[in-house]
């Protein structure tokens, strides 16, 4: 941190356009760190005759359209952009966070996640609750993932859970 350099809001506001106005950001929309201080963040409005013209966001034209989902093997296939999974092909009906924790467990997979590892991850700091709200969310994605691809999902008992990917698929 020797090279940080903090800039009091007159500095900075020196080297925006004129026009715009810097305002501090409401704390309860900055996240909190455990043992870290409280984060500083600030909102800049631009009038809207000054703001850039930015390019036209357009798909390479070169680029195949990607049959393969970003992420899984060949039981579950999650597709983060397309906000997607499936289990052997059939497409799961995921809620928000059990679509979360499923894409987290996926992406890594034999790794051991304690449930306070997976809480602080999928739900964020600022989630109220404690590990039986991620049992209970497990138990609903085995449910979802079917009788026999529910192992996959495993329980490392006193610990948390690990996704173990099919072998010989």
């Amino acid at each position: 941190m020797a090279n940080t350099r903090y800039f009091p809001s007159a500095d900075v506001a020196d080297l925006l356009p004129p026009g715009t106005t810097l305002l501090p950001a409401p704390p309860h929309t900055l996240p909190k760190l455990p043992g870290r201080p409280p984060m500083v963040g600030y909102l800049v409005l631009v009038p809207a005759d000054q703001q850039p013209a930015l390019p036209p966001i357009t798909a390479p034209e070169d680029a195949p359209d990607r049959e393969e989902p970003e992420g899984g093997d060949s039981l579950v296939h999650v597709d983060p952009v397309r906000r997607t999974a499936e289990v052997d092909g059939r497409p799961l009906e995921l809620t928000y966070l059990e679509f979360e924790l499923l894409a987290h467990l996926v992406a890594h997979p034999h790794r051991v996640h304690t449930r306070d590892h997976l809480v602080s991850t999928v739900w964020g700091y600022g989630h109220v609750g404690d590990g039986r709200t991620v049992d209970v969310h497990i138990a609903r994605l085995r449910r979802k993932l079917g009788a026999e691809h529910r192992g996959a999902i495993r329980t490392v008992r006193r610990v948390g859970y690990k996704y173990v990917p099919p072998s010989g698929r």
